[in-house]
């Protein structure tokens, strides 16, 4: 793959850093790989199997490089979805492909709400859409909570409730809060508070990105063709059922890809998925366009 290229973009509230690789093949549309909080090392083993295709990698505002400068607390959807259309845009390359995962997933589906003649394939991966979900009032409910911890009590016990929320099956019960609540050593998480609150995920993107409605209509309607798609072993989990909701709305079939929530990753943050097999059915998904 050629060298990569990091560049930085200026936004309404925030500096963007973005990191563009050059493809060798002849398809001249950029793919971009996105998530939300994660940043773009965790796209590095998925952009290597794209070295045909220019992939453009970045980290969303107020995580990894991207720096908020409007000091607000927490980011909304729609805020990230201006981000990125402003990105597509300067790239100056027409429409792009763009891959998104978990909460970038959320944001890829705002962008296309307001601006369909960005994106000419979107593939959303496991967007945690919480309001599609029939037991949404408990899960929403939940995920206040985990940004209320974590503003109490800071990141091992907010971070010991997130675990437990996504590694669930089913729905969640009304009752959740009844439940004793898990032991962050448990997980390998600090049981210490250390006073810190700039956590991108926990402060910063937990509500708001649970929280997010799709227009469906407007999604209906978009030119941008749309694949939402979930791994094969997160089934019954919360972010792979609220997938399931989101293709429902939209009225396509829920693509079912290898591996997990994090299955493009290769080592990343020390978790292994199916790079290569994921890699794979997202070139066939990008390719039935």
């Amino acid at each position: 793959m050629a060298e990569t290229d990091t560049r930085t973009l200026q936004t309404v509230g925030a500096t963007l850093h973005y990191d563009v690789r050059p493809g060798t093949g002849p398809d001249p549309r950029p793919l971009l790989l996105i998530g939300s909080p994660m940043d773009a090392t965790g796209f590095t083993t998925l952009a290597s199997h794209f070295g045909d295709r220019t992939v453009v990698t970045y980290d969303p505002r107020g995580a990894g490089r991207s720096e908020r400068t409007d000091g607000a607390p927490e980011n909304l959807p729609e805020e990230h979805a201006d981000d990125l259309a402003r990105l597509i845009e300067v790239l100056d390359a027409g429409p792009v492909d763009v891959f998104a995962s978990s909460g970038g997933a959320v944001n890829a589906l705002a962008l296309v709400a307001a601006r369909p003649d960005l994106v000419h394939t979107l593939v959303a991966h496991e967007p945690p859409s919480a309001p599609v979900l029939p037991d949404h009032e408990a899960a929403l409910a939940l995920c206040a909570d985990i940004h209320s911890t974590y503003l109490r009590e800071g990141l091992g016990m907010a971070m010991a409730k997130f675990i437990a929320l996504v590694s669930r099956t089913g729905p969640i019960p009304a009752t959740w809060a009844e439940e004793p609540a898990p032991s962050p050593a448990a997980f390998g998480l600090p049981t210490e508070d250390d006073g810190t609150r700039d956590d991108p995920l926990l402060g910063q993107n937990m509500r708001a990105c649970t929280s997010y409605v799709p227009d469906f209509a407007a999604l209906r309607a978009a030119s941008t063709r749309i694949v939402i798609a979930a791994g094969k072993e997160s089934e019954g989990t919360f972010c792979a059922r609220t997938a399931a909701g989101v293709a429902e709305g939209i009225g396509t079939p829920l693509a079912v890809y290898p591996s997990n929530h994090g299955g493009f990753l290769g080592g990343e943050y020390g978790q292994h998925g199916a790079p290569a097999e994921f890699a794979e059915a997202l070139r066939a998904s990008l390719a039935d366009a």
